[in-house]
């Protein structure tokens, strides 16, 4: 199978090396990025003789469709805001075609193009990367250890493996999304409703072993999906964004002092957004590509042969020295790969545009987790 990986950033890399050492199965990938030396520079670091570069722009619409031909999945490791075009080439092309997302409105509007992905014969799922992704069809999986759901609570964090202040984090993928997600408001179901609650809100703590303090609080987009598959037959879901303590009071003060602000405002004559400054700033002064750990933690409530239970799945994943995959570049990039090749070889359940926990079998995808070495720690836990 030949694949098309649409940018050529942290998350490109990743998932080119994916598709490259540990998916036999693909013969050809294609890395395609604006900035043809970016492309190149991946090709040389994966050192395969599968993966070769091309220059694209992707907002140039017919130069992608020429470039998308000839594949059998694309992935798209672009801005959010690029994904409906590009959902709508692979449906010209024939191509099927995934994203790592983080957009709710975004997503609509790429499932929205089910009835054309249908008659394309073809596989669209957005949002394919790690929270929303791949912790979406872990919540199915668990979801299916049970005869009646009632709660899924799912935790993630990106974290640096030697904090730094002022805000003990580094940046591990695009700043447009990590401000999008904490200033949009986040879906959640209560009391067995769907309903939006504010985003930097309802802070909890949490422990997980040979780890300092940890905080989790609401951020948009984490649960995707998952509100109106579950709609009906759960009371209790939510997706909370995992920091070190402290860090949510010390960002929603920028937010409440207006730096997370796209409206426009004068400074010395000149018109500025306070969310592009604060992008500059952030992008300038945290650190980035620095060892990481990327912390899961799915809580499940149910019943299951008559017994009410509570089911827990912790995932620890690390800097890998290895390869110098970040343990983000992992958990992100390696299950939009293995969504990609799922929908390449015809093992999705289901044609058209549709959200992976309907359409991808989770049994499969945990066991592709597994054999890279990315593993559920299960265990039964009171309360």
């Amino acid at each position: 199978m030949k694949i098309f990986v649409l940018g050529a950033g942290r998350m490109g890399h990743g998932a080119v090396f994916d598709l490259a050492h540990n998916s036999p199965e693909v013969e050809a990938v294609t890395v395609a990025d604006a900035d043809f030396t970016k492309a190149e520079e991946i090709v040389k670091k994966i050192k395969s003789p599968k993966v070769s570069a091309v220059q694209l722009d992707v907002s140039n619409y017919d130069e992608t469709v020429s470039a998308m031909r000839g594949h059998d999945a694309a992935i798209s490791c672009v801005n959010y805001w690029h994904n409906l075009k590009l959902s709508k080439a692979a449906i010209e092309t024939g191509t099927n075609f995934c994203d790592l997302g983080g957009n709710n409105y975004v997503v609509d509007a790429q499932l929205a193009l089910d009835q054309e992905a249908k008659k394309a014969n073809i596989n669209i799922i957005p949002d394919c990367g790690l929270a929303p992704g791949m912790v979406s069809v872990l919540a199915m999986h668990g979801a299916n250890r049970f005869d009646k759901t009632e709660e899924i609570h799912i935790r993630v964090g990106g974290l640096p493996q030697n904090p730094k202040p002022p805000l003990n984090y580094q940046l591990v993928f695009s700043v447009e999304g990590l401000i999008n997600e904490y200033v949009e408001t986040a879906r959640v179901i209560r009391g067995g409703e769907i309903m939006e609650v504010d985003s930097m809100t309802e802070l909890e703590t949490l422990a997980f072993d040979q780890f300092p303090a940890l905080e989790a609080f609401q951020t948009s987009g984490g649960t995707s999906t998952l509100p109106d598959t579950f709609s009906g037959k759960i009371k209790e879901l939510d997706y909370k964004t995992i920091r070190y303590s402290g860090h949510c009071d010390q960002f929603k003060m920028m937010i409440d002092l207006g730096l997370c602000s796209s409206d426009e405002i004068v400074a010395d004559f000149v018109k500025i957004k306070p969310r592009k400054v604060l992008g500059e700033l952030l992008q300038k002064n945290l650190p980035a590509d620095e060892p990481d750990y990327v912390l899961i933690r799915l809580e499940f409530v149910g019943v299951k042969d008559g017994v009410r239970k509570r089911l827990r799945y912790d995932i620890v994943d690390k800097f890998d020295e290895a390869t110098n995959l970040s343990a983000m570049m992992r958990t992100t990039a390696f299950p939009a790969s293995i969504i990609a090749q799922m929908m390449a070889k015809g093992e999705v359940k289901m044609r058209g545009a549709t959200p992976q926990e309907q359409a991808i079998d989770a049994e499969k995808f945990v066991a592709e987790l597994a054999r890279r070495n990315i593993n559920i720690t299960e265990s039964e836990i009171s309360g």
